[in-house]
């Protein structure tokens, strides 16, 4: 019976994972309408950073890093939040809330295809192939939807800053498969999140993209504290239970719902476009990243990260 309440409990928290994470997509959104978007970030990241460490050096009693874990935290700082979330939330400035959160969804597919190039992979089969080829296709579509019908201001940059945000990311999914250190990787998380709040802000400055804290509107401090409080702290904390109550298989899943809820939550709430042919793309492109995702654990290479929340 017990075991059975905690399955009934991860799928809860699996839903709440999907939802909580689908909808940072349209806080961040809304976010930078209102403030600089690496200086929303900086803020974001230094305030769930700090939350993580203060719980796990006090109440899990766990140690500063050593010097070459913080070594390896820092560059996957500067990979995972400076590089994926940094770019990523300044993508949203120029492009529909549900394309840049596809964009992020095809880094296994990246992963692949570094792996097969740099590191001569050879554990690629008809599967993976076709799931890539689904993936990029998918995108397409969505893509073509927004591009030639209504094309915002910046659209082709606000494009390639998404896509630079998710190379960021597959790069740091493979350097975390090879640094093998051994820090809590929530833990871990919280130092990334630190470290990247102190560099984020850094380029604010010496970009001039920033305001003075007192110029920032009570809208913009309102979607950092959701951000925050439901993005990092209760999405992650719903992540964790997901993940020691219900199969990988089951729990990973989120990474398929979270772009069609932040596409369907943009549509609702932000009145972006969304039609049957976006919709479409969509399932096309997850389909895709599903199995490529398939195929490389049939090879014993599945790509195991946690998704990205924006």
């Amino acid at each position: 019976m017990s075991n059975q309440h905690n399955r009934t409990g991860g799928y809860i928290a699996l839903t709440a994972t999907s939802i909580l994470w689908g909808t940072t997509w349209v806080g961040s959104k809304i976010g930078v309408s209102q403030m600089p978007a690496f200086q929303m970030a900086s803020i974001r990241q230094f305030i769930g950073g700090t939350c993580f460490i203060l719980f796990f050096m006090f109440y899990k009693k766990l140690t500063l890093p050593n010097t070459r874990e913080f070594i390896v935290l820092l560059v996957l700082s500067l990979l995972m939040f400076v590089g994926n979330n940094g770019l990523g939330t300044w993508s949203l400035k120029y492009i529909p809330t549900g394309l840049s959160s596809l964009i992020g969804a095809l880094y296994p597919l990246c992963v692949v295809l570094i792996e097969l190039i740099f590191f001569k992979n050879k554990d690629i089969t008809m599967l993976t192939i076709v799931g890539m080829l689904l993936g990029i296709g998918g995108i397409g579509i969505v893509f073509y939807e927004n591009a030639f019908h209504d094309r915002p201001p910046g659209f082709i940059f606000g494009v390639l800053l998404s896509v630079a945000g998710m190379l960021c990311w597959s790069i740091g999914t493979i350097y975390i498969s090879r640094s093998k250190i051994k820090v809590d990787p929530y833990y871990a998380t919280g130092w990334q999140m630190l470290l990247s709040s102190a560099i984020l802000y850094l380029i604010a400055l010496i970009s001039n993209s920033h305001i003075p804290v007192n110029d920032i509107p009570l809208k913009a401090w309102m979607v950092i504290i959701y951000l925050v409080v439901v993005g990092s702290l209760i999405g992650f904390a719903a992540f964790v239970y997901s993940v020691k109550t219900l199969p990988a298989a089951i729990f990973s899943l989120h990474a398929y719902f979270n772009p069609l809820v932040a596409m369907l939550a943009a549509g609702l709430l932000l009145n972006e476009k969304l039609n049957m042919n976006i919709l479409w793309g969509a399932i096309v492109t997850l389909l895709g990243v599903f199995l490529v995702n398939y195929s490389m654990k049939k090879t014993q290479k599945e790509i195991s990260i946690i998704e990205p929340e924006q």
